[in-house]
Formats: C-alpha cells, structure tokens, sequence
C-alpha cells in the first residue's frame, strides 16, 4: 500500500522534516518506490512536486528537501502501485479547480476489484488509470452537484463528504487527505495517524533518518503545528492512531469537525 502525510498549521511552516522522513520510505526504508509527489498551498496559489520515481533515489526529492518551502497546508503521498501503471499521470496527490479553488487528494488503500466503476463520473475526468483519481474525480462531482456555490456554512460540506468517505470504507481500504487549501480533510479506513505540536516545543527524531529537529528553536510560542501519516515518522513522541471509519478536519492545525461513523463529534 502507498503512504500519506499531510501537515495542517496555523503559521507558514517548513515541512522538510516530515517529508524527509516519508520519501526516505519510497524505495530506503520501505517498499513504495513508484513515485512520490508533494502539494504545498501558498493562499489561493498551489506549488506542485511530482516524480514516478523511486523517493529515495529522486533529484526533485533531493530539491524539495533543499529548499525550505513555508506553507499552512501540505499533501504528501509515497506510491506502492497496485492499480494503473507507474508513471506521472498516476502519481498522487491529484488536483482539480472548484469554486475558484484548488482541491488535492492523495489516497492510500484499495477498493474491492472495480469496485470504484460503480462511481459515476461527471463534471470531472480522470487523466491516469488509478482507482484513486476516479474516486477524487467522483468526489469532488458528487460536492460541485450538491453545493453549485461554495457554502456559507461549511457544516453540510463536511458532513457531506463523512458520507462518501463512509461509502467508500464499506466498499474496501480507503484512507485519503483532502484538502481545498484551508482546511484538510483526513479519513482512516485502517491505518493513519497524526499528533499536534504545541508550545512548549521540544526535540524530534526521525524513525527513517538520523535526523533530529529542535523545535523550540524553529518556532513561536504561538505556533500549532498538526502532522499525519500513515505510519508516525518520529520516535519518542505520542502520535494518536485514527480509528477505521473516523474522519477529521483540520483547520490551521486545529481540529474542527470530527465524525466516526457519520456520528458528528465536534
């Protein structure tokens, strides 16, 4: 399966750290080596970076990781290909325009075999052969049908894609980040995890790299900082496993919707 990480903060922040730790798992650490990708939203502007091959062997990795690009909202995704062939078009995270916006999904998971073909397709075309962009080109149809106009009230919008992320964890694993810039949106079906850092900042380490972060150096007392992955990139801190079914959104790294099972929670 391929794996996710996604960032969420309420300061332009430097994701380096986090992405150095997941691209070392394309082909080092882990099996994902067909191809990688990064989304990061500067306001209503989106800075793409997307390579089919190997993360750990990429010289636009190697730049990404050179460059200290800040933003508020990042989507990352490492690809173990089981559907569509390896190469650019197939290479996660997706983006498509809706209201004036640009909306990304990255997904990690499997439906049952054709399962996404029951999916009906409309306003939005997939341009590769993945299971995961049909089913972002579904969702982000599924929401222009409902809400022609961006709603006043985010409420329904939420609650609205609880539901489709619930059809699709009954039809098979299917974890995925979506985000339309100011908010990201992640669902577990089985494995995604996240932690918020917060003052008092203190050290992180690695569990890919032997890379330690001082994040009381890096930044404010003011700063909160809320990574996910698939699996936690860093040892010796407390990462909050999701449970299957459970969907949050995320707002400059704070949590601002919650639903398990279409239960609203917050």
């Amino acid at each position: 399966m391929c794996q996710l990480m996604g960032m969420s903060a309420n300061v332009p922040t430097d994701a380096r750290f986090s992405f150095t730790g997941l691209v070392q798992r394309g082909g080092g650490t882990d099996i994902h080596r067909d191809g990688w990708g990064i989304v990061f939203y500067h306001g209503k502007g989106m800075q793409e970076f997307k390579d089919p091959d190997p993360g750990v062997d990429s010289e636009v990795a190697q730049l990404v990781k050179l460059h200290a690009i800040r933003s508020k909202t990042v989507i990352s995704h490492i690809r173990h290909a089981n559907v569509g062939d390896v190469n650019l078009e197939n290479t996660h995270p997706f983006s498509r325009e809706l209201w004036g916006q640009y909306w990304s999904f990255a997904h990690n998971g499997q439906l049952k075999d054709g399962a996404h073909l029951e999916l009906p397709l409309g306003r939005y075309t997939p341009v590769g052969t993945t299971d995961s962009e049909h089913i972002f080109c579904w969702m982000l149809d599924q929401i222009s049908r409902a809400f022609p106009f961006k709603p006043a009230n985010p409420d329904m919008l939420w609650q609205g894609v609880a539901s489709m992320a619930d059809r699709l964890h009954n039809m098979g694993v299917s974890n995925f980040l979506l985000s339309d810039g100011q908010v990201l949106i992640a669902h577990c079906s089985n494995k995604l995890q996240w932690i918020t850092r917060r003052a008092p900042f203190g050290e992180a380490r690695l569990k890919d790299v032997a890379m330690t972060v001082d994040f009381a150096a890096e930044t404010t007392p003011n700063d909160i900082v809320t990574v996910l992955a698939t699996e936690p990139l860093t040892v010796g801190e407390s990462w909050t496993a999701m449970e299957p079914g459970e969907l949050i959104v995320f707002n400059e790294g704070e949590v601002c919707a919650h639903f398990k099972s279409l239960r609203r929670l917050l």
